[in-house]
Formats: C-alpha cells, sequence, structure tokens
C-alpha cells in the first residue's frame, strides 16, 4: 500500500500519480484487443473458437457455442433454495428501481402550433456480457438482463465465459435465465464482444452491448463504439473511501478488501482521509483481516499495486480528490455525510455512513452494479433502464404551423446556401 499525507512536500506530484490514467489507455491492451476485434471481424465463429481454446482452453465446435435448453434445465434443477431466493430478492429490487427509471413519450406543442415529442422504443436486440473466470459474477446477469427485460427487449443476448471443459457456471445461467435472457453463448473476453458487434454465423450481431469486463472487455467496447452502441466503460473495479474519524476501521478495511479480491491486479483502492489516527487503524485492520480470506494471494497483487491511504488537509480537499479520480464507487463515511456527498459530480454510485458497504449496491439495493471505472465517471453514468430504450423526436406540422414556420426556414436556407430547403417548406404553400 502507498501512503501519502498533505505534509509531505511533494503532495501535489504524488496526487497526479494517485489520478493517472489506468487500463483503459494501456496501449499494449489496446494493440492486443485490436488483434482480436480484426480476427474475428475477418473469420467469425472460426476466430472465436481459436481464442476460446486460446484462453479459456476449451476446445469447441461452432455448433457448441450456443448453451442448450437442456442444460438450462439442469441449472434450474441444480439451484438450491438459497440460490433462487437470493435471485428472487435482488431481482424484484432491480426490477422495481428500473421501473421508476424507464422514460415515457410525451407531446406538446411548439411556437408554430406544431405538435412536438418523443418516443422511446426498447432496442429490439442487445448484447450483456456477464464476467466469468475465477469470480462468475452472477449478480451481474441480474443487473443488466433484468433491465432490458424491464425495457422491453425482445433479444437478449448472452454472453458468458466457459471453462476448460466447455460448462458455464451453473448459477449464472440459473440467474440469467430467470432474467429473461433469450440466448446464452459460452464465449468470453473481446472476441465476445466482438462476436456480437460483427455478427458471426452462430450469433448474430446485436445493436447495443451493456455489462462489465476485464480490460480487454472494455477495450473492446471502447474500440467499437460507432458499429454498436455501447453502455459505458466499466472494467475491473475500483473504490474511494472518504472518511473522518466517525468511520470504523474495520469496517473500511473490509470494504477495501472486497473490491481488491476481484482479482485481476488492474483494480484500485483509494482511503481518503482527514484522521491520521484512521489511517493508521485501517492500514491495521487490512493486515489483520487479509490472511483469514480465501483470495488473498490475488487480494495482495492489488495491495502492493493499486491501493492509496491518503490523508488530506479537509474534507472539502477530499471532495475535490474524489472528483479528480471519478471513482466507480464512492462510500463518504463521515459526519453529515449526505451534505457532503452532495458535492461529489463524478462518482458512479454514492454509499453513505458506515452501514452503507459497497456490497449492497453490488448485489441487492436495487441500483445496477454495473458502473463507470478509471474515471469514466467523469463522462459517464451508471447503467440505468433508459440505456436499453432508443429515443426518437416526433414532429407533426398542419398547413397552418408550417406557414407561420416559413420565413425563418426560407432565411436559415438563404444564409446556408441551401435553396431546396427552403423549397421543399415553400412549395407545400402553393396551390394544390
Amino acid at each position: 500500500m502507498k501512503i501519502v499525507r498533505h505534509t509531505d512536500r511533494n503532495f501535489s506530484a504524488r496526487l497526479r500519480e494517485v489520478a493517472a490514467d489506468s487500463s483503459l489507455f494501456d496501449a499494449q491492451i489496446e494493440a492486443r484487443t485490436r488483434e482480436i476485434l480484426q480476427e474475428v471481424a475477418a473469420r467469425g465463429d472460426d476466430a472465436v473458437l481459436a481464442f476460446t481454446e486460446k484462453f479459456d482452453g476449451a476446445k469447441l465446435t461452432a455448433g457448441q457455442l450456443a448453451v442448450t435448453q437442456a442444460e438450462l434445465f439442469s441449472a434450474s434443477l441444480t439451484a438450491d433454495e438459497s440460490l433462487r431466493a437470493a435471485v428472487a430478492e435482488a431481482e424484484k429490487n432491480i426490477a422495481g428501481f428500473a421501473k421508476k427509471s424507464l422514460r415515457k413519450g410525451w407531446q406538446s406543442k411548439n411556437s408554430h402550433g406544431a405538435s412536438i415529442g418523443e418516443k422511446f422504443d426498447p432496442f429490439t436486440r442487445v448484447g450483456v456480457y456477464i464476467p466469468g473466470g475465477t469470480a462468475p459474477l452472477v449478480s451481474t446477469a441480474l443487473m443488466t438482463i433484468t433491465l432490458a427485460k424491464v425495457a422491453g427487449c425482445q433479444e437478449i443476448v448472452v454472453t458468458t465465459p466457459c471453462g476448460k471443459d466447455g460448462t458455464v457456471n451453473p448459477a449464472i445461467l440459473f440467474a440469467a435465465r430467470a432474467a429473461g435472457a433469450t440466448e446464452i453463448y459460452r464465449v468470453g473476453g473481446a472476441q465476445a464482444v466482438a462476436a456480437l458487434a460483427y455478427g458471426t454465423n452462430t450469433i448474430r450481431r446485436v445493436q447495443k452491448i451493456f455489462g462489465p469486463g476485464n480490460a480487454y472487455v472494455s477495450m473492446a467496447k471502447r474500440l467499437l463504439v460507432g458499429r454498436v452502441a455501447i453502455d459505458l466503460l466499466a472494467g475491473p473495479s475500483d473504490l474511494l473511501v472518504l472518511a473522518d474519524d466517525t468511520a470504523n476501521p474495520r469496517f473500511v478495511a473490509s470494504d477495501m478488501l472486497a473490491q481488491a479480491e476481484h482479482g485481476s491486479g488492474h483494480e484500485r483502492i483509494w482511503l481518503v482521509t482527514t484522521s491520521a489516527k484512521l489511517l493508521k487503524a485501517v492500514e491495521k485492520a487490512i493486515a489483520q483481516q487479509l490472511p483469514k480470506l480465501p483470495r488473498r494471494e490475488l487480494i495482495q497483487r492489488v495491495l502492493g499495486r493499486n491501493v492509496w491511504l491518503i490523508q488530506v488537509a479537509s474534507l472539502t480537499d477530499g471532495v475535490g480528490l474524489a472528483n479528480q479520480i471519478a471513482p466507480e464507487h464512492c462510500e463518504v463515511i463521515t459526519r453529515d455525510a449526505r451534505r457532503l456527498s452532495a458535492g461529489i459530480v463524478t462518482a458512479g454510485a454514492i454509499f453513505l455512513g458506515n452501514w452503507s458497504p459497497t456490497v449492497l449496491g453490488d448485489y441487492v439495493a436495487g441500483p445496477s452494479h454495473v458502473l463507470p471505472t478509471d474515471g469514466a465517471g467523469a463522462s459517464f453514468a451508471g447503467l440505468t433502464v433508459d440505456q436499453f430504450q432508443r429515443r426518437t423526436s416526433v414532429v407533426e406540422y398542419d398547413r397552418a404551423s408550417l406557414k407561420k414556420a416559413l420565413k425563418s426556414v426560407q432565411k436559415f436556407a438563404e444564409l446556408e446556401g441551401l435553396g431546396a430547403h427552403g423549397k421543399s417548406a415553400a412549395i407545400r404553400q402553393q396551390p394544390v
């Protein structure tokens, strides 16, 4: 862990390092991802199968990419009551939150007396990426597919990595089916994103891609914008805890360790505090809790590389640093946390007080846990149901309202040298 204090002579320089670019802009990751995308674009299923064997160790045929109904039925049979209850509880909260966020069409009159408005239609075919690997994110199936279903998407296409034996985690299959997936394919990584964007003989292309992933998945989404729409850039997880001396150091330490255990090595974590006592106590608590955790070796990689303990002069400075970093998750554990959090405007999600750990947002609180990472929160918001809706403006003039608009239309057409534009409106005022 790296410790920085506002009393350090090089404090400003260290802060620039704290907020430095991460994996979203890694040149090597970008170059490797481009190669994968180009291969899938050129060779379709053959490239997808080759990369699946290379990265996941599974030797498949094109006919084996799709998860079968028999596999889905088997996953349902093996789901125990605790899994069913957890999925049902989370889905209820997620769907409830999503229904409140749906955008609805509207209609009004403009200055000419014409009818104007908007309508919102669900995307017909969407792609959802669900991370697998060492941490199969069962909850991500609910945090994405549920929103697509609430929005009314007809075709919800899921891609998720398989194991060396070609099987997909049965809990992911159960959750995906329960949430409303219509197709599931056992393919992960940048090759899965490419297949969704370009389409192959087996996997038909989608209109928009959703879901988090590792550095290569996020890079693939970034590089494919324009060929396909994406939700946001959600890659390796990060957390910033802004705290004063009211924070419980054991709670803070456990939340930091929870983010570090994702295991890619690209996760980033910051504790920003005014309290020197808390900083030391959290450092001690991390050392005490780490040996008891099952993924401690993966956590240790992150602790040594991307964990910062930062003492600032004031909470106002802490808010400024949080906005500069634009964290995926931001815990505010201070006096009057709600008031203080009003100044944080770049976080993916904010969690207030000692009793609101990030894990609640990860699993059951209601808002989707698909959030911008690596500083993308400065430009992107977290995943919401309206991102599964396509907006269209609707305009309807009659002869009288067109006449009111004609003078201005003709003036703009004259200024822009586009005579046919002006005529297309004027011709409608001529006798039939």
